[in-house]
């Protein structure tokens, strides 16, 4: 498998769990009672949220291994 494959299968498993987070947070939030502009806001701050991890996770690995 080439390093390209595997760069582009990361990012999309990465984009596809983020998607599912901020999903999930939007669907709790609205069972909670938020409003659709406070859920929506919260399914984007989870979704930024698990963008950041994986970027910050990504940078100590370079750290760690280049």
């Amino acid at each position: 498998m080439s390093g390209l494959t595997v760069v582009l299968f990361t990012i999309a498993l990465v984009l596809i769990a983020a998607l599912l987070a901020a999903a999930v947070a939007g669907k709790i939030a609205r069972l909670d009672g938020a409003t659709y502009p406070a859920a929506f806001f919260r399914a984007a701050t989870a979704f930024a949220a698990v963008l950041t991890l994986a970027a910050a996770v990504t940078a100590a690995l370079a750290t760690v291994l280049g």
